[in-house]
Formats: C-alpha cells, structure tokens, sequence
C-alpha cells in the first residue's frame, strides 16, 4: 500500500556518528518507522529524505540578526563603542534568535544559543545541508526546523533528563509512554534502538514534528517577525494534541 505521506526526521549532530534519521510512512490509521538510521553522513541524509513530503531537522537554522551585524562591524573594525557589553542584558540580542525567545516565553524550553554554545557546530553543518537539500524557505518549507524539547513538553511528556547512558531507563520510560498515547504509531523492531539511543528517539520525535508542519499544526511567527525568522530561522512546535497527527490527517 502506498503512503498518503512520509516525513523524515534529521537528529543532526556535528559528527556523523551522532547524527540519526527516522522515516515515517503515513496511512490513514497509522504510522510506520521503515527506517531508522544512526550514523548519517550529508549523503544518507539526502538519500533517506529523497521524495519525503516534509523533512524535521533538529537544529537551528541560522543566527541572530544583531549577532551577524556585530560580527560584521567587528570583522571590519566599524563596531561603534558604548554598547556596554560587560551587561549580560546587552549580551542577549547576540545570544538568542526571536524563536529561541518565543520558545522561552511560551514555557517550552531554553534552545542553546546558536552564536554561544556549542551547537552552533551543528549550525554550521545545517546550513551546508539545507544547501544541498535545496532549502530556501528557512520559515515554513520543506524542511523545517525542530525542537523534540520543546514539543514532547506540548504534549505533556517527559522533555528532560533522558539522555546520556545513566538515563537510560528514563528513555524507555518516555519510549513507552509515547507509545501508549499513540498506539498507531508502529515501531516495529526498532523500539530497543530508540530506548537505547536518545539519538535514534529525537529522530522520530522530529520525524513527528514534521508532520504536524505538514498538517499546518505548528505555531508559525508572527507577521511582524516573518522577514526576521526567514534569515533566523524559526523552530516549529506542535498546536495540536499528538494522537491528532492521525486524526487530523
């Protein structure tokens, strides 16, 4: 039987190693994991994505405006003084994107920030791949960019502690838990992957994101934030509770 839809779910990492793709095929009163992939180069990534409907990649997808502004004036010694930096106030505007400060506001998590932390490796790699991939839409295209942080806490499961070998038993824990809110959801043989692999368990949580995206059920920005988060990035998070991704479909 051929599926109504199939997204793809990218857990991107700077290292291939870390990095895992789900895929999900979707029916009418199902959805089925036919492949789940921890070890994905630029190259897997583009093949498992290959005739996807909508694509989740967890990572951001571009940087503060006023962080690429202030690197450019400083890379051409035209920072202008008095910005008082010694503030951490001051500091923030560099630090945190408008959706990193929505998803703060709204009590959804505290993404990393892509100008300060380390995830801004990954940053780098994203932006390589949504240039293969063809991405020009960084807002509401074919791929879209996830928080599985920030939608596993909208649908009131668990959004932390769960990763890193000693906890272990807490990812099984949230493995069953998904499982039961949405029975339709068909892991097959790859549930010990994902209770073993936090990696492989943002992947289909992403892969899920996706979906919703599709389904037009993730809160996209504000008009007056649109050009803003077309440069920045902007991280979709479900409106819509999780058994609806059938339902509603």
């Amino acid at each position: 039987m051929t599926p109504a839809m199939r997204t793809v779910g990218v857990d991107l990492s700077a290292s291939p190693v870390k990095t895992a793709v789900a895929v999900l095929d979707w029916f009418d009163d199902r959805a089925e994991l036919v492949d789940l992939v921890v070890g994905a180069d630029d190259t897997e990534i583009r093949r498992l994505a290959d005739g996807a409907t909508r694509i989740g990649i967890d990572s951001p997808f571009g940087w503060p405006d006023d962080f690429v502004d202030f690197l450019v004036a400083h890379h051409r010694d035209g920072l202008s003084p008095g910005r008082k930096l010694d503030d951490i106030a001051n500091r923030r505007p560099l630090a945190l994107r408008r959706t990193d400060l929505w998803i703060a506001e709204s009590g959804l998590g505290r993404p990393l920030s892509v100008s300060a932390d380390q995830i801004a490796h990954v940053a780098f790699r994203c932006a390589g791949l949504l240039a293969d991939l063809g991405v020009d839409d960084r807002v509401d295209g074919w791929a879209v960019e996830a928080y599985p942080a920030g939608a596993l806490k909208r649908w009131g499961l668990t959004s932390r502690g769960y990763k890193r070998e000693a906890n272990r038993t807490v990812l099984a824990g949230l493995v069953d838990a998904v499982q039961t809110a949405v029975p339709w959801l068909v892991l097959g043989d790859r549930v010990g992957q994902m209770c073993s692999d936090d990696d492989a368990f943002d992947a289909v949580v992403t892969a899920l994101i996706a979906r919703a995206a599709e389904l037009g059920y993730t809160t996209l920005p504000p008009a007056g934030d649109r050009s803003v988060a077309l440069r920045e990035g902007w991280i979709h998070v479900p409106n819509c509770e999780l058994h609806e991704l059938i339902s509603a479909g």
